[in-house]
């Protein structure tokens, strides 16, 4: 029996996070289309903090998330959550019965129009429509994916949401990066890090990572081909000659910015007479400032390609989730919170230490036992 109201999070306005409100909410009722998900898990993007600060300023000076479609798409009272991840339990008009029960992750995508190949205006559920850090969820049945693999627990699928994977991917195949190429990865050990290394080594490029000492072993154990202290960045171009035996980075992937973005070019330029590609710079994340100060003449005369990446394409998704199925690609959870929690998820996620990798998940304070608990972040960690 489906109820018709639900515990959620509601965010009422730009803000910190007093602005986020744990209340009863109407269930959604599935459109033509659709199907009505129960929420086990969602996981948590930095994307959900900086929206709900109105970091994402499309015009200097401006408190606002991003209206690339003409106008604000972020409206209050909103509940946020991309990364759904839960089971069918109604559908609507024109979508078969027979996906009552099905297990699924979202592709948080709200795509303006059919076309596969392309996504010129981005946005998605928990910022333009509603979407998982409550206990229903209405989305598109063609993109809530079916992926039964029952070795997966449900968290860690929510770890695997598209939000971070397929932006990694989307920044690895906008910038064309092909096999045996040498990919520097920034941020590494958030969720679009650890999945641009695991999606590096699926297509044959070499990942190597920057971030912090205490995260050199876990990197390592997922893919990269070494790490480099983000703290030491005056020998930076130095540390990457010695571990590629000399030769410039090919690409990089760029989750930081700020004053790093033009050591990460010096690092694809020392010695053009070696490379047989342009330089790429693929910039998905502002983590270390949002402007950064470089010389044009450096771009256009050393033919620096530079690519802004958001989110990706139904094509790349449907890609990411056959790697999931096959088992590729692997979960990074970091752990979980429950949804009347999530203050406290917020709070930690923007004070993450030492021992941080990968993807926090938000469960449903009814789903807890089951789909939180044993990968519970206690209180005091």
């Amino acid at each position: 029996m489906i109820p018709t109201s639900m515990k959620a999070m509601v965010l009422v306005g730009h803000g910190d996070v007093d602005q986020l409100k744990y209340q009863d909410m109407p269930v959604p009722t599935p459109g033509k289309g659709q199907v009505l998900v129960q929420v086990t898990a969602t996981a948590k993007n930095n994307t959900d903090r900086k929206a709900r600060e109105g970091l994402y300023p499309t015009r200097k000076g401006e408190v606002a998330s991003f209206r690339m479609g003409g106008k604000p798409t972020l409206t209050f009272p909103r509940i946020q959550g991309a990364d759904i991840v839960g089971r069918v339990v109604a559908v609507g008009e024109g979508v078969s019965e027979q996906r009552i029960g099905e297990r699924g992750l979202l592709d948080f995508n709200l795509y303006a129009n059919d076309r596969a190949d392309i996504n010129l205006t981005p946005d998605y559920y928990g910022h333009g429509a509603d979407g998982g850090y409550a206990e229903y969820v209405a989305v598109p049945s063609d993109q809530f994916h079916h992926v039964p693999n029952p070795g997966l627990a449900d968290a860690e699928l929510a770890a695997m949401g598209m939000c971070s994977y397929q932006t990694a991917y989307h920044m690895l195949t906008t910038a064309n990066v092909q096999a045996g190429e040498r990919v520097l990865v920034t941020g590494a050990s958030g969720g679009v890090g650890t999945a641009l290394i695991q999606l590096c080594r699926i297509i044959g490029a070499v990942p190597y990572a920057l971030s912090q000492k205490d995260k050199v072993a876990p990197l390592l154990n997922l893919g990269a081909e070494a790490v480099f202290d983000r703290a030491d960045m005056d020998s930076f171009v130095e540390r990457v000659r010695a571990e590629t035996g000399g030769r410039p980075l090919d690409a990089v992937m760029d989750l930081v910015g700020g004053t790093m973005t033009d050591r990460f070019i010096d690092a694809m330029i020392f010695d053009m007479n070696v490379r047989s590609t342009y330089p790429r710079l693929s910039i998905a994340g502002a983590s270390g400032g949002n402007l950064s100060e470089i010389l044009w003449t450096r771009i256009y005369l050393y033919q620096v390609q530079i690519f802004g990446v958001s989110h990706g394409t139904r094509e790349e998704a449907g890609q990411l989730i056959r790697w999931i199925r096959s088992g590729e690609l692997k979960p990074v959870l970091h752990g979980a919170f429950r949804l009347s929690d999530l203050r406290r998820a917020e709070t930690y996620f923007v004070n993450r230490g030492s021992g941080y990798l990968g993807k926090i998940v938000i469960v449903p304070d009814a789903q807890w036992q089951e789909h939180g608990q044993p990968y519970a972040v206690e209180a005091g960690q």
